[in-house]
């Protein structure tokens, strides 16, 4: 489960090369599994549970590659302008951002009650947050309410994290919960920029937010995987290192 719980996705045969054990073993401990619900039987292996991710806490994320993130947000918050809308994913990067939004002029909109922990008492940025079911473990707001609350906003820029980016530029995530909610806004910003440290090449996420195409811009650091940069930049976004 905690090789699960790592990669969003694993196979019978990594299964069973870690572990040393046969195939046919590996087989009927995940349909054990799976009748738990402690993870999803797939064909060749499993993927994390749907909710699987809320064990692990955000201040137990938000503590992994800590200078990489803020980098990034760093390097990240010198594209907003004064005046903007921005819409802020959940995740520990995009909370890196709003610190680093503190006292500009700027409307963010938001899911993520860790952003609105930084910013609720700052009086000069406006915040706005999208209303939805709590996942009380990772500090966020999903469901079918915070995506209609999406479609009456209209960002100049949307600052999205993930899980991981698929060597042919696949923005991909692990929580089933929160991808509805990254396409809803993809849709609803003018430009979507991508916040993702060197370590999320290529990352984990058995399920698909987007394609490189989709993507306008992407912030992330110096030793980020070079084909798969170039993967993305030839569809179409603008890689910018930290």
């Amino acid at each position: 489960m905690r090789r699960v719980r790592q990669s969003g996705a694993t196979s019978v045969a990594d299964l069973a090369r870690l572990l040393g054990v046969s195939p046919s073993t590996i087989r009927r401990d995940l349909e054990v599994l799976d009748r738990d619900g402690t993870l999803r039987r797939v064909r060749g292996g499993a993927l994390a549970s749907f909710d699987a991710d809320d064990d692990r806490p955000f201040s137990e994320v938000a503590a992994v590659d800590e200078q990489d993130k803020d980098a990034v947000a760093a390097r990240a918050a010198e594209l907003v302008r004064d005046g903007d809308v921005v819409l802020l994913d959940i995740g520990t990067t995009t909370v890196c951002l709003a610190r680093r939004l503190r006292g500009r002029e700027v409307t963010v909109v938001t899911s993520s009650l860790a952003v609105l922990d930084v910013l609720r008492s700052d009086p000069v940025v406006e915040l706005l947050l999208l209303g939805g079911r709590l996942r009380k473990q990772y500090h966020s707001l999903v469901g079918v309410l915070t995506e209609e609350s999406l479609r009456q906003v209209v960002a100049d820029r949307v600052f999205l994290g993930g899980s991981g980016v698929r060597p042919d530029g696949q923005l991909v995530d692990t929580t089933l919960a929160e991808v509805p909610l990254k396409r809803a806004m993809i849709a609803s910003a003018r430009q979507v920029v991508l916040l993702v440290d060197h370590h999320k090449f290529p990352g984990s996420g058995a399920l698909r937010v987007c394609g490189p195409e989709d993507i306008d811009v992407i912030v992330t650091n110096r030793g980020a995987d070079a084909e798969t940069l170039a993967n993305c930049s030839a569809a179409g976004a603008e890689v910018v290192f930290a």
